[in-house]
Parts: C-alpha cells; sequence; structure tokens
C-alpha cells in the first residue's frame, strides 16, 4: 500500500489561520484536533498529510494548490532581500538554502526578519541623529521627533507591507472595482454617503456619522480624493487588525509618532484597495509606469499613483524602486519615502538645482531630469505639482511639488526616457549645501562643513564662497 502523501506547510497554514481570524484553538476545535498539534504544523515540526489538506479545503473552502504550492516561498524572498544587504557580501548562502531555512524552521527566519528591522531602524535613527548635530553644529537633543519616528519606521520596511498589500486586494475583489465603493459602503456597513458644502463640514473632508448611518464628504473634494477617502474609511472599518499588526513591530518613543504611523499605514491599505498589487503591479509595467495613465485606468491622483509606485517591493514580486518627495514652494518636505537608496538631505533645504523645486514655475506640468551625486551615482527624477486644500471654508489652496525617482539603471523601464537626452546630461546636485563639496556651484546657500573659507578683501569669486585647498 502506498503511503500518503505529505506536506510541510507551516508558513502557509499559519497565513491561511491569521487571514481567517482564528486562533490555533479555533481551527484546532474546526479541525477536530488538539491546538499542540496546529502549532505543530505551523512550525513545520509535524508534516500535513493529504487527508488533513483535504480536510482544510472542504472546512475553509480555499483552493488546495494554494495552500500546498506556496511552500514558505514568500519568507524564502524575503529573506534572500535581507541577505543582498552589503554586510553580508562575504557570505554565500544559495537560493536553495534560504528555501530550505524558510521552509522547516520559519520561526527562526521570523525572528532574523524582525532583528533586521530593528537593526535598520535603529541605522536611520543613528543617521538622523548625526544629520542633526552636523547640520547644527552641536550635539543633538534627546527630545524626541514623531515625524522622523514615523519616516524610520516605513524606511526600515521600505514602504512596502505585503500583509496589508494581501488584506487589500482580496478586500478589493469583495468590492469589485472603485466604481462600486458607494454600493459597498451601503450592503457591507449600512453606510450612506453624503457629500456637503465645506461650511458645513467646518474643516473636516470626511467624517463617519455613526448616529445617521452616513459617511459625510466635503463636495470640494475631486473625483480620486473622494474616492481614496471613502477607502480610506473602509480600511478604518476592516482593516484595523492588519494595520495593528503592522504597527506592532515597531517601538516608537511618543505617541504621535504612533499615530503618524499609523495614519500612513492606513493611507497604504486605501491606496492598496484602490489599486491592488497584483494588477496595479501589471500595469505599470505594460504602462511603462506612465503615472497619467495609471491615474486614468484605476481613477487616482497623480500624486496617489506616485505614492503607491513606491510600494511594490513585494518580496518576490518587486517591480521597479522608486523614491518620494513632496515640498512646499518654502523647501518644507512634507513626505519623504525612499525605496531606491536616495540620500535624502534629512535636515535643512535640498538642493535648488533639483527641478522639483522648480516645477512651481509650470504647474501641473510634468518635468523631468537626469541627476548625478557628488559620488557618482545617477537618478531619474519625475517632478510636477499638485494641489490640495481650497474650499468654501476658506482653507487656502496649498501648491505642492512631488518628484518620483529611481536609479539610472531601471530608468530605461520608464515612458519618460524614451525620448530625450540620456544619463550623459545629468544635472550635478547634492543632498544638501552643508554636505555638498562642489565647489564651483553657484546655486550653495552655505559653506559645507570641513571647508575653509577664503578671504575676500582681495579677490571675490564668481560662486558665493571661495574655499581654501585645505
Amino acid at each position: 500500500m502506498p503511503s500518503e502523501r505529505r506536506l510541510y506547510v507551516g508558513p502557509s497554514l499559519r497565513r491561511l489561520r491569521r487571514d481567517l481570524g482564528l486562533t490555533q484553538a479555533d481551527m484546532a476545535s474546526d479541525m477536530e484536533v488538539s491546538p499542540s498539534y496546529i502549532a505543530l504544523l505551523e512550525r513545520n515540526h509535524r508534516p500535513l498529510s493529504a487527508e488533513m489538506l483535504l480536510r482544510l479545503a472542504q472546512t475553509y473552502k480555499i483552493d488546495v494548490a494554494s495552500l500546498a504550492g506556496e511552500g514558505g516561498a514568500e519568507e524564502a524572498a524575503r529573506l534572500q532581500a535581507v541577505l543582498k544587504d552589503p554586510m553580508f557580501a562575504d557570505i554565500d548562502v544559495p537560493a536553495l538554502e534560504t528555501a530550505d531555512i524558510s521552509t522547516n524552521f520559519p520561526g527562526i527566519v521570523d525572528a532574523l526578519l524582525r532583528l533586521y528591522t530593528a537593526y535598520q531602524e535603529e541605522q536611520l535613527a543613528l543617521a538622523d541623529r548625526g544629520a542633526e548635530a552636523r547640520s547644527t553644529g552641536a550635539r543633538s537633543t534627546d527630545a524626541p521627533d514623531p515625524v522622523a519616528e514615523s519616516r524610520r519606521f516605513l524606511a526600515a520596511r521600505r514602504n512596502s507591507f505585503p500583509s496589508l498589500d494581501d488584506a487589500a486586494e482580496r478586500l478589493a475583489q469583495a468590492i469589485g472595482g472603485h466604481e462600486n465603493i458607494f454600493g459597498y459602503l451601503k450592503s457591507r456597513h449600512g453606510l450612506r454617503v453624503r457629500r456637503l458644502p465645506s461650511t458645513v463640514m467646518v474643516g473636516s473632508v470626511r467624517r463617519l456619522d455613526y448616529h445617521r448611518k452616513e459617511v459625510l464628504l466635503d463636495d470640494g473634494l475631486d473625483t480620486a480624493s473622494q474616492m481614496f477617502q471613502l477607502a480610506l474609511q473602509i480600511a478604518y472599518l476592516e482593516m484595523r487588525e492588519e494595520v495593528d499588526a503592522a504597527l506592532g513591530g515597531g517601538a516608537f518613543a511618543t505617541e504621535s509618532g504612533e499615530r503618524l504611523t499609523r495614519r500612513a499605514l492606513a493611507s497604504y491599505a486605501a491606496a492598496a484597495i484602490l489599486m491592488p498589487y497584483s494588477a496595479f503591479a501589471r500595469a505599470a509595467e505594460t504602462r511603462r509606469y506612465d503615472l497619467e495613465a495609471l491615474g486614468r485606468q484605476f481613477g487616482a491622483s497623480f500624486e496617489q499613483v506616485a505614492h503607491r509606485l513606491t510600494t511594490l517591493q513585494k518580496p518576490g514580486q518587486e517591480r521597479v524602486p522608486f523614491f518620494f518627495i513632496r515640498v512646499d514652494p518654502a523647501g518644507n518636505v512634507s513626505k519623504r519615502l525612499d525605496g531606491a537608496g536616495f540620500p535624502f538631505a534629512r535636515h535643512g533645504g535640498g538642493c535648488p538645482l533639483w527641478t522639483v523645486h522648480q516645477a512651481f514655475r509650470t504647474p501641473r506640468e510634468i518635468v523631468t531630469q537626469w541627476l548625478e551625486l557628488p559620488d557618482g551615482q545617477r537618478f531619474f527624477s519625475v517632478a510636477r505639482t499638485v494641489t490640495a486644500g481650497g474650499g468654501a471654508w476658506g482653507a487656502p489652496k496649498v501648491e505642492r511639488a512631488i518628484a518620483l525617482g529611481c536609479a539610472a539603471e531601471h530608468a530605461h523601464k520608464l515612458i519618460y526616457t524614451q525620448d530625450g537626452p540620456g544619463p550623459d546630461s545629468a544635472t550635478p546636485i547634492g543632498v544638501t549645501c552643508r554636505l555638498c563639496h562642489r565647489t564651483e556651484c553657484t546655486a550653495r546657500s552655505a559653506p559645507p562643513i570641513g571647508r575653509q573659507i577664503l578671504p575676500d578683501d582681495i579677490r571675490r569669486t564668481s560662486t558665493p564662497f571661495g574655499f581654501s585647498d585645505n
């Protein structure tokens, strides 16, 4: 008699249980086994027999192949991504070994991934403190910065949260497209959507009225913003557990830092509902990352599409890694996301030669530019202005500029590089004046750290500062 087939699917089983919102005891009760047996299965200490696999499929109405086929592939991809860090350059870990570790020791993989993420956050915190000390010429203060906390949390994870993407993708399928979002709120939550004048909304763009079972929207919002606010409301109603789980890996010194991060994760989930990962990633490649075309396809704004493109780093399904920045006319940075290794200025102004700061001269027009940093790294940037605010309540319209960029080796995949000059036309820029040692720059606003300024009693240079060779 042939032996029955046995499978090790611990990570897949654990993901299924969590997606269903079950404890190990709940699943054990449904499967008529002990909770300890479920725990052993999830840790791959016991194989899953074909009989148990079929029982799972019948009990939870799932596709057998979806459970049996993964075998820790996502964990293996995440581990392989971590092992690309330069600190591991001298360690040869073949892909087959990574897959074996992920399949047979999922707990160890989880521990390593958590430890690496914590390390990344600490490195970013040290960089922030060092940059602040250099820019002020003094020791950095111990006062925590909530915005920096939130940015470090997102940066350490490359602004990619696969668990939120997966949950949002299932939710998007249930909704059936952004055009059905009104009906979904009504049928699923009994909520009617009403658009009201800004004077009635009194400073709010969205408000959930539990008493009247309504979602109220400012009628001054454009269609894309209305859809985003409704998707955000759905995320708060249905993805709270997933957001809490994603937030649980962070260590926050301030309540404001945690709240800012929670808001960022909820917005991430809303964007993932409107632009589901698989469909959006395919469309991005097909349309060669044409932001306006993607916006029309998914009913999203230019900024929403640009932001979503920075999140396409799901292990095993990565697309072009992008960085994103949003600035106002005064140069203040209100959003910064990095998935492409761009060395943003953590304190002080950015480089005035970067066209993101010049986009205000040509509102709503896309401006492209090749960039070259002092160390020779080249990037390609797409910049454009966007507008927010306004309305009868008296809130002024705010004009901001956003830039989306990628490293030079990926730029050929973008539609914006098919015509025009190539990387050899790159504009020499710096991170910020205090850290840039391009001595011939006429746009410089401050001398770089560590350079001696020449006197000008005999000779005045054409650049704002003259520097000693020492």
